[in-house]
Protein backbone atom coordinates (compact mmCIF):
# COMPACT_ATOMS: atom_id res chain seq x y z
CA UNK A 1 0.00 0.00 0.00
CA UNK A 2 1.08 3.70 -1.24
CA UNK A 3 0.24 6.73 0.46
CA UNK A 4 -0.66 9.21 -1.91
CA UNK A 5 1.13 12.46 -0.55
CA UNK A 6 -0.87 15.58 -1.29
CA UNK A 7 0.69 17.73 0.88
CA UNK A 8 3.82 17.00 -0.79
CA UNK A 9 2.77 17.06 -4.24
CA UNK A 10 1.18 20.29 -3.77
CA UNK A 11 4.21 22.20 -2.25
CA UNK A 12 6.15 20.87 -5.32
CA UNK A 13 3.84 21.85 -7.53
CA UNK A 14 3.82 25.51 -5.81
CA UNK A 15 7.18 25.61 -6.36
CA UNK A 16 7.34 24.71 -9.98
CA UNK A 17 4.76 27.74 -9.99
CA UNK A 18 6.94 30.36 -8.61
CA UNK A 19 9.71 29.64 -10.58
CA UNK A 20 7.84 30.08 -13.73
CA UNK A 21 6.20 33.48 -11.87
CA UNK A 22 9.53 34.63 -11.44
CA UNK A 23 10.72 34.17 -14.92
CA UNK A 24 7.33 35.71 -16.15
CA UNK A 25 8.46 38.82 -14.33
CA UNK A 26 11.97 38.45 -15.44
CA UNK A 27 11.02 38.62 -18.19
CA UNK A 28 8.74 42.05 -18.51
CA UNK A 29 5.40 40.34 -17.83
CA UNK A 30 3.04 40.60 -15.39
CA UNK A 31 2.58 39.04 -11.68
CA UNK A 32 -0.38 37.01 -11.72
CA UNK A 33 -3.20 38.61 -9.69
CA UNK A 34 -6.31 36.33 -7.84
CA UNK A 35 -8.94 37.85 -5.68
CA UNK A 36 -11.57 35.95 -3.23
CA UNK A 37 -14.47 37.46 -1.91
CA UNK A 38 -15.76 35.95 1.01
CA UNK A 39 -19.42 36.62 2.66
CA UNK A 40 -19.84 36.11 6.38
CA UNK A 41 -17.65 33.86 8.82
CA UNK A 42 -18.23 30.37 8.14
CA UNK A 43 -15.58 28.21 10.19
CA UNK A 44 -14.32 26.21 6.83
CA UNK A 45 -14.69 29.11 4.68
CA UNK A 46 -12.51 31.23 6.84
CA UNK A 47 -9.69 28.46 6.79
CA UNK A 48 -10.22 27.80 2.95
CA UNK A 49 -9.83 31.22 1.69
CA UNK A 50 -6.86 31.82 4.66
CA UNK A 51 -4.91 29.25 2.58
CA UNK A 52 -5.78 30.09 -0.85
CA UNK A 53 -3.60 33.54 0.40
CA UNK A 54 -0.91 32.00 1.82
CA UNK A 55 -0.90 29.56 -1.55
CA UNK A 56 -0.96 32.90 -3.54
CA UNK A 57 2.13 33.78 -1.69
CA UNK A 58 4.13 30.97 -2.38
CA UNK A 59 3.39 30.97 -5.99
CA UNK A 60 4.52 34.43 -6.34
CA UNK A 61 0.84 35.74 -7.20
CA UNK A 62 -0.59 39.18 -5.73
CA UNK A 63 -3.81 38.59 -3.80
CA UNK A 64 -6.65 40.67 -2.77
CA UNK A 65 -9.35 39.43 -0.24
CA UNK A 66 -12.53 41.55 -0.34
CA UNK A 67 -15.43 40.31 2.65
CA UNK A 68 -18.56 41.00 3.17
CA UNK A 69 -20.51 40.42 6.05
CA UNK A 70 -23.65 37.59 5.83
CA UNK A 71 -26.41 40.63 5.73
CA UNK A 72 -24.72 41.53 1.65
CA UNK A 73 -27.67 42.08 -0.57
CA UNK A 74 -27.47 40.03 -3.69
CA UNK A 75 -27.24 43.41 -5.77
CA UNK A 76 -23.90 44.32 -3.49
CA UNK A 77 -22.83 41.13 -4.09
CA UNK A 78 -23.21 41.14 -8.21
CA UNK A 79 -21.73 44.86 -8.35
CA UNK A 80 -18.52 43.79 -6.55
CA UNK A 81 -18.38 40.36 -9.38
CA UNK A 82 -18.76 43.36 -12.47
CA UNK A 83 -16.01 45.54 -10.54
CA UNK A 84 -13.31 42.56 -10.42
CA UNK A 85 -14.46 41.60 -14.02
CA UNK A 86 -13.67 44.87 -15.20
CA UNK A 87 -10.41 45.11 -13.25
CA UNK A 88 -7.62 44.49 -15.76
CA UNK A 89 -5.36 44.11 -12.75
CA UNK A 90 -7.15 40.56 -11.76
CA UNK A 91 -6.41 37.61 -13.69
CA UNK A 92 -9.12 35.40 -12.00
CA UNK A 93 -10.73 35.23 -8.66
CA UNK A 94 -13.17 33.13 -6.97
CA UNK A 95 -16.34 33.67 -4.80
CA UNK A 96 -16.36 31.59 -1.68
CA UNK A 97 -19.49 29.69 -1.53
CA UNK A 98 -21.40 28.66 0.24
CA UNK A 99 -23.35 31.91 0.26
CA UNK A 100 -26.05 32.97 2.36
CA UNK A 101 -29.22 31.69 1.81
CA UNK A 102 -30.89 35.16 0.59
CA UNK A 103 -28.00 35.11 -2.54
CA UNK A 104 -28.80 32.73 -5.28
CA UNK A 105 -25.59 31.39 -5.82
CA UNK A 106 -26.01 30.14 -9.54
CA UNK A 107 -26.95 33.97 -10.63
CA UNK A 108 -23.30 34.90 -8.47
CA UNK A 109 -21.54 32.41 -10.76
CA UNK A 110 -23.01 33.05 -14.46
CA UNK A 111 -22.19 36.92 -13.36
CA UNK A 112 -18.49 36.06 -13.00
CA UNK A 113 -16.28 36.83 -16.40
CA UNK A 114 -15.85 32.82 -17.58
CA UNK A 115 -12.20 34.01 -19.05
CA UNK A 116 -11.64 35.17 -14.82
CA UNK A 117 -13.61 31.89 -13.56
CA UNK A 118 -10.56 29.79 -11.96
CA UNK A 119 -12.69 27.85 -10.25
CA UNK A 120 -13.86 26.33 -13.40
CA UNK A 121 -18.16 26.66 -12.21
CA UNK A 122 -19.11 28.97 -14.70
CA UNK A 123 -21.53 27.15 -17.58
CA UNK A 124 -18.79 28.01 -20.16
CA UNK A 125 -16.18 26.22 -18.20
CA UNK A 126 -18.59 23.46 -17.40
CA UNK A 127 -19.38 23.13 -21.11
CA UNK A 128 -16.05 23.19 -23.01
CA UNK A 129 -14.78 20.64 -19.95
CA UNK A 130 -17.95 18.64 -20.72
CA UNK A 131 -16.34 18.26 -24.86
CA UNK A 132 -12.72 18.49 -23.94
CA UNK A 133 -11.69 21.95 -25.16
CA UNK A 134 -9.17 24.00 -23.08
CA UNK A 135 -10.71 25.94 -20.04
CA UNK A 136 -11.06 26.38 -16.38
CA UNK A 137 -11.54 22.68 -14.75
CA UNK A 138 -12.62 23.11 -11.21
CA UNK A 139 -9.82 22.96 -8.71
CA UNK A 140 -10.92 19.26 -6.99
CA UNK A 141 -10.81 17.08 -10.16
CA UNK A 142 -7.96 18.96 -11.63
CA UNK A 143 -6.38 18.32 -8.18
CA UNK A 144 -7.32 14.02 -8.30
CA UNK A 145 -5.93 13.92 -11.85
CA UNK A 146 -2.90 15.76 -10.96
CA UNK A 147 -1.92 13.34 -8.03
CA UNK A 148 -3.01 10.01 -10.67
CA UNK A 149 -0.79 11.49 -13.05
CA UNK A 150 2.52 12.15 -10.71
CA UNK A 151 1.90 8.76 -8.84
CA UNK A 152 1.88 7.08 -12.32
CA UNK A 153 -1.26 5.52 -11.63
CA UNK A 154 -2.68 4.00 -14.46
CA UNK A 155 -6.40 4.77 -15.51
CA UNK A 156 -6.67 4.11 -19.18
CA UNK A 157 -9.13 1.08 -19.96
CA UNK A 158 -9.47 0.87 -16.11
CA UNK A 159 -12.67 0.42 -14.13
CA UNK A 160 -13.50 3.87 -12.19
CA UNK A 161 -16.53 4.21 -9.83
CA UNK A 162 -17.34 7.57 -8.41
CA UNK A 163 -19.46 8.04 -5.20
CA UNK A 164 -21.35 11.40 -5.52
CA UNK A 165 -23.07 13.27 -7.92
CA UNK A 166 -22.27 16.93 -7.29
CA UNK A 167 -21.52 19.64 -9.97
CA UNK A 168 -18.18 20.48 -7.78
CA UNK A 169 -16.99 16.77 -7.96
CA UNK A 170 -18.73 13.91 -9.02
CA UNK A 171 -20.35 15.24 -11.90
CA UNK A 172 -16.87 16.50 -13.34
CA UNK A 173 -15.08 14.25 -12.25
CA UNK A 174 -17.12 11.61 -14.29
CA UNK A 175 -16.53 13.84 -17.40
CA UNK A 176 -13.07 13.82 -17.06
CA UNK A 177 -12.36 10.48 -16.21
CA UNK A 178 -14.31 9.13 -19.05
CA UNK A 179 -12.51 11.61 -21.84
CA UNK A 180 -9.58 10.15 -24.20
CA UNK A 181 -7.19 12.70 -23.05
CA UNK A 182 -7.66 12.97 -19.34
CA UNK A 183 -8.71 9.35 -17.35
CA UNK A 184 -9.92 7.35 -20.50
CA UNK A 185 -11.65 4.88 -17.95
CA UNK A 186 -14.77 3.21 -17.76
CA UNK A 187 -16.79 5.07 -15.50
CA UNK A 188 -19.64 4.41 -13.27
CA UNK A 189 -21.41 7.04 -10.96
CA UNK A 190 -23.00 5.84 -8.02
CA UNK A 191 -25.14 8.22 -5.49
CA UNK A 192 -27.38 7.40 -2.47
CA UNK A 193 -30.56 6.01 -4.51
CA UNK A 194 -27.67 3.68 -6.35
CA UNK A 195 -28.99 -0.13 -5.88
CA UNK A 196 -25.70 -1.86 -6.75
CA UNK A 197 -23.71 0.64 -4.97
CA UNK A 198 -21.72 -2.08 -3.13
CA UNK A 199 -21.28 -4.44 -6.05
CA UNK A 200 -20.26 -1.38 -8.26
CA UNK A 201 -17.20 -0.89 -5.93
CA UNK A 202 -16.05 -3.88 -5.34
CA UNK A 203 -15.61 -4.57 -9.27
CA UNK A 204 -13.71 -1.13 -8.91
CA UNK A 205 -9.79 -0.54 -10.41
CA UNK A 206 -10.15 3.55 -8.54
CA UNK A 207 -12.70 4.34 -6.48
CA UNK A 208 -13.37 8.20 -6.20
CA UNK A 209 -15.26 9.05 -2.81
CA UNK A 210 -17.28 12.31 -2.96
CA UNK A 211 -20.14 11.38 -1.05
CA UNK A 212 -20.19 13.34 2.02
CA UNK A 213 -20.72 10.33 4.67
CA UNK A 214 -17.68 9.74 7.38
CA UNK A 215 -16.47 6.47 7.11
CA UNK A 216 -19.25 5.39 4.36
CA UNK A 217 -16.33 3.65 2.08
CA UNK A 218 -15.63 -0.11 3.79
CA UNK A 219 -12.88 -2.99 3.21
CA UNK A 220 -15.95 -5.10 2.11
CA UNK A 221 -16.34 -2.68 -0.96
CA UNK A 222 -13.45 -2.07 -2.06
CA UNK A 223 -11.18 -5.28 -4.28
CA UNK A 224 -7.41 -6.64 -3.59
CA UNK A 225 -4.88 -3.60 -5.20
CA UNK A 226 -7.49 -0.83 -5.96
CA UNK A 227 -6.63 3.03 -5.88
CA UNK A 228 -9.41 4.47 -3.63
CA UNK A 229 -9.04 8.64 -3.63
CA UNK A 230 -11.00 10.38 -0.17
CA UNK A 231 -12.60 13.46 -1.03
CA UNK A 232 -14.94 13.65 1.95
CA UNK A 233 -14.14 15.77 4.51
CA UNK A 234 -16.34 16.20 7.56
CA UNK A 235 -15.80 17.83 10.70
CA UNK A 236 -16.38 15.15 13.66
CA UNK A 237 -16.45 16.00 17.18
CA UNK A 238 -13.15 14.62 18.89
CA UNK A 239 -12.67 16.18 22.73
CA UNK A 240 -8.85 15.42 22.26
CA UNK A 241 -7.95 17.53 20.03
CA UNK A 242 -7.73 21.43 20.27
CA UNK A 243 -10.35 22.50 17.94
CA UNK A 244 -12.88 19.87 19.59
CA UNK A 245 -13.33 18.22 16.01
CA UNK A 246 -11.25 16.16 13.69
CA UNK A 247 -11.44 16.14 9.59
CA UNK A 248 -13.03 12.33 8.76
CA UNK A 249 -13.37 11.21 4.95
CA UNK A 250 -15.61 9.14 3.71
CA UNK A 251 -13.74 5.81 4.03
CA UNK A 252 -13.09 4.07 6.73
CA UNK A 253 -8.94 4.56 6.17
CA UNK A 254 -7.64 2.08 8.56
CA UNK A 255 -9.64 -1.05 7.53
CA UNK A 256 -9.65 0.10 3.71
CA UNK A 257 -5.96 1.29 3.30
CA UNK A 258 -4.30 -2.58 3.79
CA UNK A 259 -6.59 -3.58 0.92
CA UNK A 260 -4.87 -0.80 -1.57
CA UNK A 261 -2.62 0.01 -3.93
CA UNK A 262 -3.17 3.31 -3.35
CA UNK A 263 -4.96 5.54 -1.05
CA UNK A 264 -4.77 8.76 0.08
CA UNK A 265 -5.15 9.95 3.69
CA UNK A 266 -7.60 12.47 5.21
CA UNK A 267 -6.30 15.46 5.65
CA UNK A 268 -3.11 15.44 3.47
CA UNK A 269 -4.70 13.62 0.64
CA UNK A 270 -6.78 15.77 -2.10
CA UNK A 271 -7.62 18.76 0.04
CA UNK A 272 -3.77 20.95 -0.40
CA UNK A 273 -4.37 19.51 -4.29
CA UNK A 274 -7.78 21.07 -4.27
CA UNK A 275 -6.01 24.71 -3.87
CA UNK A 276 -2.93 23.88 -5.88
CA UNK A 277 -5.34 23.44 -8.71
CA UNK A 278 -6.59 26.73 -8.46
CA UNK A 279 -2.89 28.45 -7.97
CA UNK A 280 -2.72 26.38 -11.33
CA UNK A 281 -5.64 27.88 -13.03
CA UNK A 282 -4.35 31.12 -11.57
CA UNK A 283 -1.42 31.33 -13.26
CA UNK A 284 -3.10 29.92 -16.46
CA UNK A 285 -5.67 33.21 -16.62
CA UNK A 286 -2.29 35.44 -16.44
CA UNK A 287 -0.63 33.88 -19.12
CA UNK A 288 -4.19 33.77 -21.17
CA UNK A 289 -4.08 30.36 -21.44
CA UNK A 290 -7.29 29.15 -22.49
CA UNK A 291 -8.70 32.30 -23.33
CA UNK A 292 -7.30 35.43 -25.05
Amino acid sequence: MQLIDGKATAAKIKQEIAQEVEQIVAGGGKRPHLAAVLVGHDGGSETYVKNKVIACEACGFKSSLIRFEDTVTESELLDCVAKLNADADIDGFIVQLPLPKHIDEQKVIEAIDYRKDVDGFHPVNVGRMAIGLPCFISATPLGILTLLKRYGIETSGKKCVILGRSNIVGKPMAQLMMQKQYGDATVTVCHSRSKTLKDECRQADIIIAAIGQPDFVTADMVKDGATVIDVGTTRVPDPTRKSGYRLNGDVKFDEVAPKCSYITPVPGGVGPMTICSLMKNTLAAGKREYYK
